[in-house]
């Protein structure tokens, strides 16, 4: 994981080259970026249910309550 420090000089190159991509590029990046963060929330959700399930937990989570929790908990790290 990258320091505080890091993330923002990440981001302020990435803008950069943003600023200076094609229309059609941004298209393709902006979807590519869905696609990762999709897979990033399956990964999560596999993950929630998987030590769920090692903790003997009944299944009384829905699905909508376990991406909510996993949501919750990123958005903390973010922030």
């Amino acid at each position: 994981m990258k320091s505080e420090q890091e993330r923002e000089q990440l981001i302020k190159e990435i803008n950069v080259l943003l600023n200076h991509a094609y229309d059609s590029t941004l298209d393709e990046i902006y979807a590519l970026l869905q696609a990762v963060e999709k897979e990033e929330e399956e990964e999560d959700l596999t993950a929630y249910d998987k030590a769920k399930k090692q903790t003997n937990l009944d299944d009384s989570v829905s699905w909508e309550e376990a991406t909510k929790e996993l949501k919750t908990g990123i958005n903390k790290e973010v922030a």
